[in-house]
């Protein structure tokens, strides 16, 4: 039970139903800003503009599954109002308070270390991160489909990167059939990838794998497919970058060749928010759960 932990949501995708329902149900105090368009809030929660007074109540600090941006900018999908956490903001919210977040960027870090709030990466987890691969898997799937006039069943496709997206992406194209190659970094991933049945290489060596590719799915954050990859790559191919903007592709010179380069961060939200929403929730409680625990004893 939650009973008596003061919760401000702020801003987010309709993830945040699922956590907020799941804070009320365990009998939190719940305040939301952000939220001015959610037509049927739930019973328990209190709607609120968001202000320095309304953080300083607050024992933990909630924000979508991308902080915000650099500038402090919140992702506000019910609200026409644009949120931003400033320095004010920060200075407001209590020394104990937690911050929760999926994952942060340098400007959420950096505030948290100059006032000494603890920020937590829901998305570190490797438990949640897991179960975030497949509604991500799931939603490059429809992209691809949506976007190909060909089956995914017979195609060959390849898979950047063999962290836990990456896995659970060569896993389910494999599953339909596709031709998988993946490409690594890392010899203990190029073990696990030909373990797995797919065809293994080193990133490396992209340049020499990229011409008989019918779908490419990225998860490397950092530019892989430049200028001189995507001079190799089949007009046909369809690039579905899965890593956090600005992805890990050259979208201007795919353009200019013709190649069509989708940039798909956060399909968790917009595929599967609910499942999405339940993964974060249940790992937000059990984190708080366990700070409280660990602070009683």
């Amino acid at each position: 039970m939650l009973t008596g932990v003061r919760i401000v949501f702020l801003g987010g995708d309709a993830r945040q139903f699922e956590i907020i329902r799941k804070c009320v149900e365990l009998d939190a105090t719940v305040s939301a800003a952000g939220f001015d368009k959610w037509v049927t809030p739930f019973e328990g929660v209190s709607l609120e503009l968001m202000t320095a007074e309304l953080l300083s109540n607050a024992d933990v600090l909630v924000l979508p599954t991308v902080g915000c941006d650099d500038e402090g900018n919140i992702k506000t999908m019910f609200s026409a109002q644009q949120l931003q956490l400033l320095d004010e903001h920060a200075a407001a919210l209590p020394a104990n308070c937690k911050i929760y977040t999926g994952m942060a960027k340098e400007y959420l870090r950096q505030l948290c270390s100059k006032y000494k709030l603890k920020l937590v990466e829901l998305l570190d987890r490797d438990d949640v991160a897991i179960y975030n691969s497949i509604p991500t898997a799931e939603g490059a799937l429809v992209l691809a489909i949506q976007n190909t006039d060909f089956t995914v069943h017979g195609s060959t496709s390849m898979v950047l990167g063999m962290g836990r997206t990456g896995f659970t992406m060569a896993r389910s194209l494999q599953g339909l059939g596709s031709n998988v190659k993946v490409g690594v970094r890392r010899q203990e991933h190029y073990a696990r990838a030909e373990e797995m049945g797919w065809k293994a290489f080193l990133t490396e060596n992209l340049l020499s794998q990229v011409s008989d590719t019918d779908l490419i799915f990225n998860t490397i954050p950092s530019m892989i497919i430049t200028a001189q990859i995507l001079s190799r790559i089949p007009r046909h191919c369809v690039i579905i970058d899965l890593a956090s903007a600005p992805g890990g592709c050259d979208f201007r010179f795919a353009e200019k060749r013709g190649i069509k380069a989708i940039l798909a961060p956060g399909l968790p939200g917009i595929v599967a928010p609910k499942s999405a929403g339940i993964i974060m929730a249940n790992a937000l409680v059990q984190s708080i759960s366990d700070e409280t625990f660990n602070q009683g004893g």
